[in-house]
C-alpha cells in the first residue's frame, strides 16, 4: 500500500496560449516573459521555447503583466538576485510577486486589493534607485494610481504605498509611461493616453504628487501604447505614440530657458509645441517625426533597450493588426526615420498582433497575436540584419474541455473553446521536451469533446463541438512521417496501414467547418500550375494547405493552416449540441451524448467504427450525460449525469456488430449534486469504478455479477473535499502488490488543484488515503476538466495528462520516491 510521501510529482510540459489584450505581455531584464493565461500569470523561457510555471492568485481574467525591473532598465540590474512582476487582472486586483534567481522559486509578496473598482488595463513602471521603485497603474474606472514600492536590498519584505490618485475624466486610459526629466532626475514625468486621442502629461513635484503639466494634441483615434526613451545627451527626452489611427509620432521633450507665460503668447509655442515647468525647470514639447507604414492599429510601440554601457541605440519596435512587426531607425545622412525591417505572419490564418518586445540585449523580438499565439523572431545575422523565426511554446487561448492520450501514449490530444484541437509529442531529438506538433481540426465551433479510436488500423478521432453533428478525422500520411520523425519510430507503423492512407493532409472550407483531403496527384497538379498561397487572401478564395513532414517542431503559421486532417465521416442524429465521447477498448464502438433537459434528447447513441452506423439509443437519463467510459473488458458503459444519477449499460457483442445487444443494468441517484466525472478501475481483477460530484465527494462503487443480473454497490465514500470535483482518472499501481492494492485514482477539482488517492479493498478491508496534494503552483488555478494517465509500461513512472478552464494542459510526471 503507498504511504503518503512515497510518491513525487514533477511538472513535464505546460501548453497555454496568451490572454488576447493589449499590455498582457512583458519581457524582464532576467530574460524571461510572463503573460496572462486566464487567471494565471504564466512565465515561459524563450531560451528553451517552455512555459516554466504558472503563478495562482488572481481571481479575474490578468489584463496585463509589468517587470521590475523590465526589459528597459536591465543594465541597471545585471547583480540583482530577486526580480520583481507586476500583474492586474479585470476586477483591478494588483499583485507583486519575487522570484528568487538562485532559488528559482516564486512567491506571492503583496496584493492590493484596493487597486482599482475596475479592471486594470495598463501598469508601468521606472526604476528610480537600486531599491526603490514607482510605479502606475490604470483602469477602466478612470482612475490613476501611482505607487511607491522598496525593494530590500538584503532580506526583509517589500513595502508599498500609494503616492497618488488621479482622475481621468469620463474617458479611461488604456497606455502609459514614466520617466525621469532630463537635467531634474528627482522630478518624473508620466504620459497617459486613451479613448480622447490625446497624450497627457504629468508631473511630479517635491512631494511627489503628479500635477498637470500639458496635452499633445496629432492623433486622430485613440492612443494605444506611449513608450519613453532614457534621456538623450542630458537635456533631452523621447517619447514615441502609436494609435488606432495606424499612424506612430515621436514627441521631443527638451529644457528650454522660455518662461512659460510668456511662451504661450509666442509664435514657438504653437509651431514647436506647449511648454511646461517642472520645479526650477522649463520644457517644451516638440513633434519629432511621423511614422506612416503600417495599415491596421498600431497596437504596441517600444524603444530597444539599453545595451550594458548604457547607450539605448534609436530604434523603435512597433506591432500592428496588419500582421506585421517593424523595427523603425533614423537614416545616419539625413535623419529621417524610416522602416528598416519588417516581420509578420502573412499566413491566411493570421489575425494581427497585439504587441510586440524586444529581448534585454535587442537582439530577438516577440510578438503576441489575436490567436492567443507567440511569435518569435531572432537577429541571427553578422554584418547585415537577419530575422529567424524561432520556437515559442504554444497552446489554447480558451478553456481546454477535454484531453486524451494517443494509442501507445505517443502523443496528446486537447480540444478547446477556442474551436481548435491540438496534438502535442515528446520531440527526441529536442531533448525530449513537448511542443505541439498538429492542430487536426480548426472549426467554427467551440469543441466540447473528444475521443481517440483505440485498436489496430490509423489514426481516428471523433469530435463534438457546439452543433448536432460528431465529427470523423483520419490522420494524414505526413501527419504520421512527423509523428515518426519526433518519437522516433516509438510506434508500431504495421499497425497503422501506412500504405492505405492516401491523404497528405487537409484543406479548410470557407465556412470553417469541413476539413477536405489533400492527395499526392492534386498536390502535385496545384505546384505544377503555379496555385498555391501566392497572392492576396479575400473572402471567396482561401489559399490551399501545403502539408509536408516536419523535421522540427514546427511555428505559428505552420500548425495554423499545414497540419489539418481530413474529415472522414458525420454523425447525424442528436437533436442539441454534442457534449460527450468515448470509445471501447476495441476500438469498434463510440458513444455520444448531447446537451439535454429531457429524456429522448438526453439519450445515448452507439455508432460502429468504419460503417458509422448508429447502432444502439440507450435511454435512462432525463439531463444531459455529462461523462461516459467504458469497461476495461468492454461489456459494461458507464454514464454520469447532471440529473445526479448514474447508469450502468451491459454491452453484450457475442453476435457480431449486427447482432450487438445492450440493456440497462441500473440507473440509480449517485449524489446530491451534478455528478461531473467517472472512472472505472482499469485492473481485469474487478469492475470497479469512480464517480465525483458537486458534492464535493468522490464515491467508488463496485458491479456484483450474479447468473441473471447484475447491481452495484457502494464501497467507499472518501473524505469531502473542499471544492467540486470534477475530474478523475483510476491507474493500475505504480508498481505495487497488485494482490491488496487496487491502485491510484487522480482527483481534480474545481479550484484547480489535483490529488492523487490510494485505494485498497480486501475481503477485511476497504480503505482509502491521501497520497499526495499537488503544489499550487503546479496546478490550474480554474476548474479542472479532464484527466487521464499515459498508458505506458514503466515500471517505476507514469504521467498523468490534465486540462482545464485556465487555458492550460499540463502532464505531470508521477513517480515512486
Amino acid at each position: 500500500m503507498v504511504q503518503n510521501g512515497a510518491v513525487g510529482v514533477e511538472r513535464v510540459f505546460i501548453g497555454g496560449g496568451c490572454n488576447r489584450i493589449v499590455n498582457n505581455v512583458s519581457w524582464g531584464a532576467c530574460g524571461l516573459v510572463s503573460f496572462g493565461s486566464q487567471n494565471a500569470v504564466s512565465i515561459f523561457s524563450p531560451q528553451t521555447a517552455k512555459i516554466l510555471t504558472t503563478l495562482p492568485g488572481h481571481k479575474a481574467s490578468v489584463n496585463c503583466t509589468h517587470w521590475l525591473p523590465s526589459n528597459k532598465f536591465a543594465f541597471k540590474a545585471t547583480n540583482w538576485e530577486k526580480h520583481y512582476l507586476l500583474s492586474g487582472d479585470a476586477e483591478g486586483v494588483i499583485i507583486l510577486w519575487e522570484f528568487s534567481l538562485a532559488e528559482n522559486k516564486w512567491r506571492n509578496v503583496s496584493q492590493l486589493l484596493q487597486s482599482h473598482k475596475k479592471g486594470v488595463t495598463c501598469i508601468t513602471a521606472i526604476l528610480t534607485s537600486q531599491t526603490e521603485a514607482i510605479f502606475a497603474s490604470t483602469s477602466s474606472d478612470c482612475v490613476l494610481n501611482i505607487w511607491k514600492v522598496v525593494l530590500p536590498s538584503s532580506g526583509g519584505e517589500c513595502t508599498i504605498t500609494c503616492l497618488d490618485s488621479l482622475s481621468t475624466g469620463l474617458k479611461p486610459m488604456v497606455t502609459l509611461s514614466l520617466a525621469e526629466l532630463p537635467g531634474n532626475p528627482t522630478h518624473l514625468i508620466l504620459a497617459m493616453g486613451g479613448l480622447d486621442n490625446k497624450i497627457h502629461l504629468y508631473c511630479s513635484d517635491s512631494t511627489q504628487k503628479f500635477v498637470r503639466a500639458c496635452e499633445l494634441k496629432g492623433h486622430t483615434d485613440w492612443i494605444r501604447s506611449l513608450d519613453f526613451s532614457l534621456p538623450i545627451e542630458t537635456n533631452n527626452l523621447l517619447l514615441v505614440s502609436s494609435s488606432q489611427d495606424k499612424g506612430i509620432r515621436i514627441w521631443k521633450l527638451s529644457l528650454c530657458n522660455l518662461d512659460k507665460k510668456k511662451a504661450e503668447n509666442s509664435l514657438a509655442y504653437y509651431i514647436k509645441g506647449p511648454v511646461f515647468v517642472s520645479g526650477s525647470f522649463s520644457y517644451q514639447v516638440s513633434l519629432e517625426s511621423l511614422l506612416i507604414g503600417h495599415e491596421d492599429w498600431v497596437y504596441s510601440v517600444e524603444w530597444q533597450p539599453p545595451s550594458l554601457s548604457c547607450y539605448q541605440p534609436q530604434s523603435i519596435l512597433s506591432a500592428s493588426m496588419d500582421k506585421t512587426m517593424m523595427i523603425w531607425q533614423p537614416e545616419r545622412t539625413t535623419g529621417i526615420w524610416v522602416n528598416v525591417v519588417t516581420v509578420g505572419e502573412l499566413s491566411h490564418s493570421a489575425l494581427g498582433f497585439y504587441g510586440g518586445h524586444w529581448s534585454p540585449n535587442g537582439d530577438s523580438i516577440l510578438a503576441h497575436g489575436y490567436g492567443g499565439s507567440f511569435h518569435l523572431w531572432k537577429n541571427v545575422g553578422d554584418d547585415i540584419d537577419n530575422w529567424k523565426p524561432q520556437k515559442v511554446p504554444s497552446g489554447h487561448f480558451a478553456a481546454v474541455m477535454d484531453v486524451v492520450w494517443g494509442r501507445g501514449g505517443d502523443y496528446l490530444m486537447s480540444v478547446s473553446h477556442d474551436q481548435t484541437s491540438r496534438i502535442f509529442a515528446s520531440w527526441l531529438n529536442e531533448a525530449n521536451t513537448w511542443h505541439e506538433i498538429a492542430r487536426p481540426q480548426v472549426h467554427g465551433h467551440d469543441i466540447n469533446c473528444l475521443t481517440i479510436i483505440k485498436g489496430k488500423g490509423n489514426y481516428k478521432f471523433v469530435s463534438g463541438a457546439d452543433e448536432k453533428v460528431a465529427r470523423v478525422f483520419e490522420a494524414p500520411l505526413l501527419f504520421l512521417k512527423t509523428l515518426n520523425h519526433a518519437t522516433s519510430c516509438l510506434h508500431d507503423f504495421e499497425d497503422l496501414h501506412v500504405d492505405d492512407v492516401q491523404a497528405l493532409g487537409a484543406n479548410m472550407s470557407a465556412l470553417g467547418l469541413s476539413q477536405k483531403p489533400i492527395y499526392a496527384q492534386a498536390s502535385s497538379e496545384r505546384t505544377t500550375d503555379g496555385i498555391g498561397n501566392e497572392g492576396f487572401d479575400t473572402m471567396e478564395t482561401i489559399p490551399d494547405a501545403i502539408p509536408s513532414v516536419l523535421t522540427e517542431p514546427p511555428i505559428e503559421e505552420q500548425l495554423a493552416w499545414h497540419t489539418l486532417w481530413p474529415e472522414s465521416h458525420k454523425l447525424y442524429g442528436h437533436g442539441n449540441e454534442i457534449f460527450s465521447l468515448c470509445c471501447d477498448h476495441q476500438g469498434k464502438l463510440v458513444a455520444s451524448s448531447c446537451k439535454a433537459q429531457s429524456a429522448s434528447v438526453a439519450e445515448i447513441w452507439l455508432w460502429e467504427v468504419g460503417s458509422w452506423k448508429a447502432v444502439g439509443r440507450l435511454q435512462s437519463h432525463t439531463l444531459t450525460v455529462t461523462r461516459m467510459e467504458f469497461s476495461h473488458d468492454d461489456k459494461y458503459l458507464l454514464a454520469v449525469s447532471r440529473d445526479r444519477h448514474l447508469s450502468l449499460f451491459s454491452i453484450d457483442r457475442t453476435g457480431g456488430m449486427d447482432g450487438i445487444s445492450y440493456k440497462l443494468v441500473t440507473r440509480q441517484e449517485a449524489h446530491k449534486r451534478i455528478v461531473w466525472a467517472c472512472s472505472w478501475n482499469p485492473s481485469p481483477l474487478s469492475h470497479q469504478f469512480a464517480t465525483g460530484s458537486r458534492d464535493k465527494t468522490v464515491k467508488i462503487w463496485e458491479v456484483n455479477k450474479s447468473c441473471s443480473t447484475s447491481t452495484i454497490q457502494l464501497l467507499i465514500t472518501l473524505p469531502t473535499f473542499k471544492t467540486s470535483v470534477t475530474a478523475l482518472s483510476w491507474t493500475t499501481p505504480i508498481p505495487m502488490n497488485p494482490v491488496d492494492n487496487n491502485g491510484i485514482i487522480a482527483v481534480g477539482m474545481e479550484s484547480g488543484l489535483i490529488e492523487l488517492w490510494n485505494l485498497c479493498f480486501t475481503k477485511n478491508q476497504k480503505d482509502s488515503s491521501l497520497v499526495i496534494q499537488f503544489d499550487p503552483f503546479m496546478c490550474h488555478v480554474s476548474s479542472v476538466n479532464r484527466l487521464a494517465w499515459r498508458d505506458v509500461d514503466d515500471s517505476e513512472s507514469t504521467e498523468l495528462a490534465s486540462c482545464g478552464a485556465d487555458h492550460c494542459v499540463r502532464i505531470f510526471k508521477v513517480t515512486l520516491v
